[in-house]
């Protein structure tokens, strides 16, 4: 595999003139320079086609059209793309050098990796088993996922805020995919964002089944018994 192997960059957004020449300042100055940033507009009525305008140097693709949520737009992104590996990021993201650092590790078109997000401070990071990604997320914006991964799965949108949680428990279940743990920060994350914000009940009613699915019967088992426990607790993030 070539040494600095193409990287598609998916960015929906929407309204997002406060934020979002930051996050494309932060893809500007990366030093790997072998990326392509598709940008899903869900049709802003603010500045952003402004600021849009301005970085068009940076835009590899623009789509600017309704769609059916974050979701929707990542799937739309996903078929216009062309890179080996594909990162999604929000328009309240930002890319620190660690990005660059695990781009020239692309090596294996077949393995998924990640690495750890900074959040406010705190550090979002560390291994991620099956049990553990069926008991918590994995943070979206800390994987770079190989193109072949599409060709399989899409981000079911019917999942408004937890999509991507959907898709990483049918990938972590996959044995054909390898995931791979790097220990650098990619991404500062904004913990204000869409999913911290919003509910989705249908998943939180759908999680157990795709588990079930995906990783199995002693999985499932499993992690229904420390829902339980954990609830019984009063722990809410455990769902």
């Amino acid at each position: 595999m070539e040494k600095h192997p193409l990287i598609s960059i998916i960015m929906p957004l929407f309204n997002s003139e406060k934020v979002l020449e930051q996050a494309l300042v932060s893809i500007e100055t990366q030093q790997h320079k072998n990326i392509e940033l598709i940008v899903v507009d869900g049709g802003s009525t603010d500045g952003t086609s402004l600021i849009l305008e301005r970085y068009k140097s940076v835009i590899t693709v623009l789509i600017k059209e309704p769609d059916n949520g974050i979701y929707d737009a990542m799937n739309k992104g996903i078929k216009r793309s062309s890179g080996k590996w594909l990162y999604f990021m929000g328009a309240d993201d930002r890319l620190l050098p660690g990005f660059s650092e695990i781009a020239g590790q692309l090596t294996d078109a077949n393995t998924l990796y990640y690495g750890d997000a900074e959040a406010e401070g705190y550090m979002l990071k560390g291994t991620f088993t099956k049990y553990r990604l069926a008991k918590y997320s994995i943070n979206h914006q800390t994987i770079f996922y190989p193109a072949k991964i599409f060709e399989k799965y899409t981000y079911d949108f019917r999942y408004k805020v937890f999509a991507d949680y959907a898709l990483n428990l049918k990938v972590w279940g996959d044995a054909t995919i390898r995931k791979k743990y790097i220990p650098v920060k990619i991404v500062k994350y904004d913990l204000t964002g869409f999913s911290a914000s919003n509910k989705d009940d249908l998943f939180k009613k759908e999680k157990p089944l795709i588990i079930r699915k995906s990783m199995g019967w002693l999985m499932y088992l499993r992690f229904l018994y420390k829902r339980n426990k954990e609830q019984s607790k009063g722990d809410s993030n455990f769902f």
